[in-house]
Protein backbone atom coordinates (compact mmCIF):
# COMPACT_ATOMS: atom_id res chain seq x y z
CA UNK A 1 0.00 0.00 0.00
CA UNK A 2 1.12 3.19 -0.78
CA UNK A 3 1.77 6.06 1.79
CA UNK A 4 0.03 8.13 -0.58
CA UNK A 5 -3.15 6.62 -0.03
CA UNK A 6 -5.95 8.19 1.85
CA UNK A 7 -4.44 11.52 1.22
CA UNK A 8 -6.51 14.02 -0.45
CA UNK A 9 -5.88 15.65 -3.76
CA UNK A 10 -5.09 19.66 -3.46
CA UNK A 11 -8.49 21.52 -4.12
CA UNK A 12 -8.09 22.67 -7.95
CA UNK A 13 -6.70 26.75 -7.82
CA UNK A 14 -5.82 27.58 -11.03
CA UNK A 15 -3.32 24.58 -12.08
CA UNK A 16 -1.25 21.78 -9.96
CA UNK A 17 1.63 22.77 -7.85
CA UNK A 18 4.74 22.05 -10.26
CA UNK A 19 7.90 20.23 -8.43
CA UNK A 20 11.55 20.18 -10.42
CA UNK A 21 13.57 17.19 -8.14
CA UNK A 22 16.98 17.51 -9.10
CA UNK A 23 20.57 15.77 -8.32
CA UNK A 24 23.23 18.12 -7.69
CA UNK A 25 26.84 17.12 -8.38
CA UNK A 26 28.44 14.16 -8.73
CA UNK A 27 25.83 11.79 -6.47
CA UNK A 28 24.91 9.26 -8.97
CA UNK A 29 22.47 7.27 -6.78
CA UNK A 30 19.09 8.71 -8.11
CA UNK A 31 16.55 5.23 -6.86
CA UNK A 32 14.94 7.24 -4.23
CA UNK A 33 15.08 10.24 -6.26
CA UNK A 34 12.73 8.35 -8.87
CA UNK A 35 10.59 6.95 -6.23
CA UNK A 36 9.81 9.94 -4.83
CA UNK A 37 9.24 11.57 -7.81
CA UNK A 38 6.45 8.65 -8.77
CA UNK A 39 4.79 9.35 -5.51
CA UNK A 40 4.76 12.89 -5.97
CA UNK A 41 2.91 12.17 -9.16
CA UNK A 42 0.47 9.45 -8.13
CA UNK A 43 -0.69 12.26 -5.61
CA UNK A 44 -1.61 14.94 -7.94
CA UNK A 45 1.44 17.09 -8.32
CA UNK A 46 3.15 18.01 -11.56
CA UNK A 47 6.98 16.83 -11.61
CA UNK A 48 9.92 17.34 -13.92
CA UNK A 49 13.25 15.46 -12.90
CA UNK A 50 16.81 16.84 -13.89
CA UNK A 51 18.41 13.50 -14.12
CA UNK A 52 22.05 13.36 -12.30
CA UNK A 53 25.04 15.60 -12.15
CA UNK A 54 23.07 18.45 -12.42
CA UNK A 55 25.25 22.33 -11.82
CA UNK A 56 23.23 24.92 -9.38
CA UNK A 57 23.42 26.63 -13.10
CA UNK A 58 21.37 23.76 -14.50
CA UNK A 59 18.95 23.49 -11.39
CA UNK A 60 18.36 27.47 -11.45
CA UNK A 61 17.46 27.39 -15.09
CA UNK A 62 14.91 24.22 -15.02
CA UNK A 63 13.19 25.57 -12.41
CA UNK A 64 12.59 29.10 -14.27
CA UNK A 65 12.13 27.18 -17.44
CA UNK A 66 9.21 24.86 -16.11
CA UNK A 67 8.06 27.47 -13.77
CA UNK A 68 7.92 25.57 -10.69
CA UNK A 69 6.82 26.51 -7.30
CA UNK A 70 8.92 23.90 -5.35
CA UNK A 71 12.40 22.57 -6.08
CA UNK A 72 13.17 19.49 -4.16
CA UNK A 73 17.48 18.90 -3.84
CA UNK A 74 18.31 14.80 -3.60
CA UNK A 75 21.73 14.14 -2.41
CA UNK A 76 23.69 11.69 -0.73
CA UNK A 77 27.32 12.55 -1.63
CA UNK A 78 27.83 14.62 1.45
CA UNK A 79 28.39 18.01 -0.75
CA UNK A 80 25.27 19.74 0.38
CA UNK A 81 27.00 22.57 1.85
CA UNK A 82 28.92 23.77 -0.95
CA UNK A 83 26.03 22.43 -3.03
CA UNK A 84 22.89 24.20 -1.59
CA UNK A 85 24.42 27.72 -1.10
CA UNK A 86 25.27 27.90 -4.94
CA UNK A 87 21.94 26.54 -5.70
CA UNK A 88 20.04 29.24 -3.48
CA UNK A 89 21.72 31.83 -5.19
CA UNK A 90 21.24 30.58 -8.22
CA UNK A 91 17.35 31.01 -7.80
CA UNK A 92 17.39 34.24 -6.46
CA UNK A 93 19.94 35.78 -9.18
CA UNK A 94 16.91 34.28 -11.82
CA UNK A 95 14.48 35.73 -9.38
CA UNK A 96 13.16 32.30 -7.93
CA UNK A 97 13.56 33.42 -4.09
CA UNK A 98 9.59 33.06 -3.33
CA UNK A 99 10.34 29.02 -4.57
CA UNK A 100 9.75 26.65 -1.69
CA UNK A 101 12.75 24.81 -1.81
CA UNK A 102 13.12 21.42 0.74
CA UNK A 103 15.82 18.50 0.55
CA UNK A 104 16.32 15.15 1.22
CA UNK A 105 19.17 12.66 1.40
CA UNK A 106 21.53 12.07 3.78
CA UNK A 107 22.02 14.92 5.65
CA UNK A 108 23.50 15.12 8.92
CA UNK A 109 21.44 16.63 11.46
CA UNK A 110 23.85 19.22 12.32
CA UNK A 111 23.74 21.08 9.08
CA UNK A 112 19.85 21.77 8.74
CA UNK A 113 20.22 24.41 10.90
CA UNK A 114 22.30 25.90 8.14
CA UNK A 115 20.45 24.52 5.24
CA UNK A 116 17.52 26.59 7.30
CA UNK A 117 19.52 29.73 7.51
CA UNK A 118 20.14 29.80 3.76
CA UNK A 119 16.24 28.99 2.79
CA UNK A 120 15.85 25.16 2.59
CA UNK A 121 12.22 24.83 4.06
CA UNK A 122 12.82 21.29 5.25
CA UNK A 123 15.21 18.59 5.38
CA UNK A 124 13.80 14.60 4.66
CA UNK A 125 16.00 12.43 5.78
CA UNK A 126 16.10 8.59 4.38
CA UNK A 127 12.82 6.42 5.00
CA UNK A 128 10.81 9.73 5.59
CA UNK A 129 6.69 8.53 4.66
CA UNK A 130 5.99 9.72 1.53
CA UNK A 131 2.68 11.23 2.76
CA UNK A 132 5.01 13.40 5.07
CA UNK A 133 6.71 14.94 2.26
CA UNK A 134 3.63 15.73 0.39
CA UNK A 135 1.61 17.23 3.14
CA UNK A 136 4.52 19.78 3.82
CA UNK A 137 4.75 20.46 0.28
CA UNK A 138 0.68 21.10 -0.02
CA UNK A 139 0.64 23.09 2.85
CA UNK A 140 3.59 25.29 1.78
CA UNK A 141 3.93 25.94 -1.70
CA UNK A 142 3.36 29.04 -2.78
CA UNK A 143 -0.65 28.89 -4.43
CA UNK A 144 -0.10 30.70 -7.63
CA UNK A 145 -3.31 31.05 -10.24
CA UNK A 146 -2.54 30.92 -13.68
CA UNK A 147 -2.99 34.14 -15.82
CA UNK A 148 -4.94 33.39 -19.01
Amino acid sequence: MSDTAGLAPRPPVGRPIRILVAKPGLDGHDRGAKVLVRALRDAGFEVIYTGLFQTPEMIGRAALDEDVDVVGLSILSGAHLALFPRIMAELRRRGLGDILVIAGGTIPAADIPLLTEMGVAAVFGPGTPFGTVISFIREHAPVRVDED
